[in-house]
This record gives structure tokens, sequence and C-alpha cells, in this order.
């Protein structure tokens, strides 16, 4: 158990890493506003992430596994950890990154170093999400902009309820983003684990109520770790996301935060996946997505919704930068700390 703790620090780091970094997507928008204070924020942030990681984090983590089933401590270990530095440095300067491009990087990275085939489905159906789900985002936030502001132009309300009406729903719908946040992300930061490490978490009962299995353990780990990262490290990149790139409203900070939310709910729901199958409707796979991504392609909805006028593509280059090189950095570092791992320290890594 002592071992498995040990190995298991890295995955802890990357989830402290995404805290710090992916906090953001959710409540940079409604700190960088001033509706919320960011106390407030961190503390439903890390209490929705946990609730989230721990009831409905299962769902995305499979597809990592067939990215990559890492069978050992030590090379988890080892992926986990690159990704984290990946991620960390990105954060280091405030760049709103994707944690899952970091892990999966790490991941292609451990199967060109172990010889592994790399499961091109499953690689593809990951990657698509990249391209589609800021698209979706941005399309949600487009409609709901103009859905919103035709609904506040035949409801007048008082500027002093109005701001105490959108102080609530961006907490609302922050706590809903910080549970889809949870559910979706967890995969990336404890996936690799969960073949290596389940059978040191053993599953027990309370009464005939409830049944509180490994992987949920696991993931309760890997949400506290994340919600440690929020506290500590998260406003920066919060003040980047939530006014560099677009000057948004208290309500149009609420919207992109809905918009953002609810794909990454899409993408996470095992309820909502079985409901649509069961009715032979078309689903979403269950997928880890960035939620990076998607809060951005939300603000670049509600800019477009207005015109387009005042988006900072500069600020947008930058972190279509970081996107690109992610993936790659997370592979490289992966790849030579594998080696170094298996060569210098002697452990098994595959």
């Amino acid at each position: 158990m002592g071992t498995t703790l040990l190995f298991l620090t890295s995955g802890l780091f990357l989830g402290w890493s995404l805290g710090a970094n992916d906090a953001a997507n959710v409540w940079g928008t409604a700190v960088g506003t001033r509706m919320v204070k960011f106390k407030q924020a961190a503390l439903v942030c890390s209490i929705f992430i946990i609730l989230g990681a721990v009831v409905s984090g299962a769902g995305a983590s499979h597809t990592l596994g067939k990215l990559g089933a890492i069978g050992t401590l030590a090379g988890a270990f080892t992926v986990a950890l690159s990704a984290a530095l990946s991620v960390y440095w990105m954060t280091k300067l405030a760049l709103p990154v994707s944690t899952t491009q970091a892990i999966v990087g790490a991941i292609l990275g451990w199967n060109l170093f172990s010889g592994t085939a790399i499961n091109g489905k499953a690689l593809l159906k990951v990657i698509g999400t990249w391209v589609f789900s800021p698209v979706l985002t941005a399309l949600f936030a487009f409609i709901l902009y103009f859905i919103v502001t035709a609904f506040m132009k035949k409801v007048k309300i008082h500027l002093i309820r109005l701001d105490g009406y959108t102080r609530a729903l961006l907490l609302i719908a922050g706590a809903f983003g910080s549970y889809s946040l949870g559910a979706n992300n967890i995969g990336n930061v404890m996936g690799v684990f969960i073949k290596s490490a389940e059978s040191a978490f053993p599953s027990f009962s309370f009464g005939s109520l409830y049944t509180f299995s490994g992987v949920q353990q696991l993931f309760l780990l890997g949400g506290i770790a994340i919600a440690v990262g929020v506290f500590t490290y998260s406003k920066r990149v919060m003040m980047t996301v939530g006014t560099s790139i677009y000057q948004l409203s208290p309500i149009t900070a609420f919207i992109v935060v809905l918009s953002s939310s609810i794909v990454l709910f899409l993408f996470a729901s095992q309820g909502l996946k079985a409901f649509l199958v069961g009715h032979h409707l078309p689903s979403f796979p269950l997928v880890p997505v960035s939620s990076s991504q998607s809060i951005v392609g939300g603000v670049i909805g509600i800019g477009l919704a207005k015109g387009g006028r005042n988006l900072n593509l500069g600020i947008l280059g930058r972190i279509s930068l970081g996107w690109i090189a992610t993936p790659v950095i997370g592979a490289v570092v992966a790849f030579f700390a594998l080696f170094v791992v298996q060569n210098v320290f002697g452990q098994v890594v595959f």
C-alpha cells in the first residue's frame, strides 16, 4: 500500500496542476468580472469537483485506458508525472492549456517507448473532441446569447435585483461546471492508474445502502488534489481567461460558463449516454474533453454573437500555440522520463 501511494504522487501532482489551471475554465469569467470572489469560487469549485469525480468520474476514464493500458505502477507514475510537468510549465506562463492533451501526449510517449500499438480508433475519438468541443461550446454560447438577450429585453428587471440574480446564476453555473469538470477530467488525473492500482483500494460497503469502490477511492484522492490546486495556484489563469481574451459582462460570463458546463457534462454522463442509446438516438462518446478549449470556444461564441469586435487575437494565438505544443511536450517528456526510470532506477515501466 505504501509503494502504491508513493507512485500515486505523480497523479496527485497532475491533479494539483489540473486544479491550478482548469478551474479558470469554469470560474475565470465570474472572477474576472468581479461578480464572484476568488475564495468563494475556490470553495464551491473544490466541493463540486470532488463530488463529480467520485460520483460520475468512471465514464470518461475508460477511453484513456483503451489508448494505453499501462499495467505497471512505475509506468503510470512516469506518464502522469510527464503530463503534470507539461501542464505546470504552461500554468507558469498563465496559459489555460489542456490537461487532456498533456496526458494523451504522455500516453503516446509510453506507447512509443514500450512498442505498444496505438489504438487509432480511440486516438481519433479523443482528437475529434479537441475540435468538436470548442465548436459546440461556441455554438451553445452563440445561441444562448440571443435567447438571454431577448429575455432580458422582454422582462425588465431592476439593476440591483439583476445584479443579485446574476451572482446567483454564476454560482449555480460554476457549481454545475465544477461537477462536470470533476466527472470528465478525473480520468486525465487517475485514469492511467486504474489498471495497476485498483487492487490496492478494496471496496467497502456502508451496510446495504452504498458501496464505495476502489476506483471511487482513487478518484477521491485525485479530486482532493485538484481542489488543492484550485486554492493554491489558480488565480492567475482565472484572470487570463476572465479578462484577457474578451471583456465579458456578468451576463455573458454566465452564458460562457453554462455553455462549457453543458458540453463537459455531455461527454461525461453515463446516464445520458445510456438513455440516448436505449432510445436508439445518437450519443456523445464518453471522452475526457478539454475544458480549456471548451471555455475558450464559449468566449469566442460570445464575441462572434456581438459582431466579432474586441476579440484579443494575440492571446488566442498564444493559447492555440499552447494547445499544439502541450501533447508534443507531454510525449517527448514521457519518452525520456520512461527511459530514465527504467534504465537508471531499474523500474519496470511496461
